[in-house]
């Protein structure tokens, strides 16, 4: 959909499912395609092609540009335009990139932690070229 702006998650990681699920994204800027990056949506595979480990963090893409990683977070920050406390004390900290690229390691091993301990596995490029397997 070319009018469509793109998120490409870990749909295993409660926490990036919980953060694309409370974004309002959509109110604020139309039509946005939420991808599992476990799924078979040829899309992941592009962005693996093009060197992006999505085991490393999110993906947004946004009127033609790919924003990874923290960067990703600040954008979405941004953009969410969440009014709720909550989201008010999120979008505050993720929109700074200073804050936003000191606090994405931290969410970044908590995801590999939580990922670990419900016996879910981290993604991985396939070798073959192919989807990304888990490991």
């Amino acid at each position: 959909m070319a009018d469509s702006h793109l998120i490409i998650y870990d749909g295993e990681c409660i926490f990036c499912q919980n953060y694309v699920r409370f974004l309002r994204l959509r109110k604020n800027i139309g039509p946005v395609d939420l991808v599992d990056a476990r799924s078979d949506d040829p899309r992941v595979q592009s962005f693996w092609s093009k060197g992006y480990d999505l085991n490393e963090g999110m993906l947004f893409v946004w009127n033609g540009r790919v924003f990874f990683g923290a960067e990703a977070m600040q954008k979405l920050a941004e953009l969410s335009g969440d009014k709720s406390f909550l989201g008010r004390i999120r979008d505050s900290l993720f929109a700074r990139p200073r804050i936003a690229d000191s606090l994405y390691p931290f969410l970044k091993a908590g995801r590999k932690a939580t990922l670990f301990l419900l016996g879910r596995k981290t993604l991985r490029r396939s070798e073959k070229g192919g989807m990304p397997e888990e490991r």
